[in-house]
């Protein structure tokens, strides 16, 4: 009876034990369910985080380029010379600062504009090639004859434009200037010219294999998709030909002339259809 007596205590343990085991199994079950909504729910919300930072990218702030090619990281990284040439915040509901250049550096680095810097000829005026010879930076500079009104439009409107997107498939802008009645606008420069310079040029394209020509064209399609998709408004280009499309010294093909386009979120019952004959983008009919 003693022996039973003793041998009865651990008995009682015994179950105990065995009681509390499916409350700690389901309390355990319930800490993974737990734990998992809450990671699903913080993935949630920064999955939602980054898609609205991409949405809101296009008008960021100027100073913080995105990713783009070699020759694009060159053009940005200007250094002292940016100190020299200041920088003049654009007024009125306009983002973003462009940096304003002295007249006399441009004068200079193009060679008092010397015909041998000539890179082309536009509608209003010529592209030089610029360099700079304090920051060893070479450029390129459009020159603009600003006595028509219409003229003197395309300029506000591309530095306001090209002083607030930054892509790796859009031409970068270096500065401004403004003298009397002439525009200079200076851009990071694009060592093989035009896409137009290319396939009909002396070289009648012999340069581009087909897989340079499917890479510019696909570079082509994402400047567009970024214009259209990630800008808020979205950008229509409204003038996209092979002489509005350059290739930098790796054949990286970027938009340029944004003289014509439009943020079409803005009056968009008053966009007319304007620029060369080709390309329209949907947007001017899609609601």
């Amino acid at each position: 009876m003693a022996a039973a007596a003793a041998v009865s205590p651990g008995s009682a343990a015994i179950k105990t034990v065995q009681h509390d085991h499916p409350l700690n199994k389901k309390m355990l079950i319930a800490l993974i369910i737990v734990s998992t909504a809450l990671c699903a729910i913080v993935s949630f919300l920064f999955c939602l985080w980054i898609y609205r930072q991409k949405k809101s990218q296009c008008f960021s702030d100027p100073k913080k380029p995105t990713r783009g090619s070699t020759d694009g990281i060159k053009g940005l990284s200007l250094g002292p010379i940016l100190g020299k040439f200041g920088s003049m915040k654009m007024g009125g509901n306009k983002k973003g600062s462009v940096a304003m250049i002295e007249y006399q550096l441009i004068e200079a680095a193009t060679d008092k504009f010397n015909e041998s810097n000539v890179l082309g000829e536009g509608g209003f005026g010529c592209v030089y090639r610029a360099h700079f010879d304090d920051d060893n930076l070479i450029a390129a500079v459009k020159r603009l004859n600003c006595e028509r009104q219409d003229a003197e439009t395309e300029f506000e409107n591309e530095v306001d434009l090209l002083g607030k997107i930054r892509h790796s498939n859009i031409i970068t802008l270096l500065g401004y200037c403004i003298y009397g009645d002439t525009r200079f606008i200076v851009y990071e420069l694009m060592h093989n010219g035009s896409l137009e310079a290319q396939l009909h040029g002396p070289s009648h394209g012999s340069a581009l294999s087909w897989h340079l020509r499917m890479k510019i064209a696909l570079d082509t399609a994402r400047g567009l998709e970024y214009l259209h998709e990630n800008c808020n408004p979205p950008v229509i280009h409204r003038d996209l030909k092979s002489s509005n499309i350059l290739l930098d010294s790796n054949y990286n093909a970027k938009l340029s002339d944004f003289g014509l386009a439009v943020a079409s979120g803005l009056q968009k019952s008053n966009i007319k259809l304007s620029g060369t004959l080709g390309y329209v983008a949907p947007e001017y009919i899609l609601d």
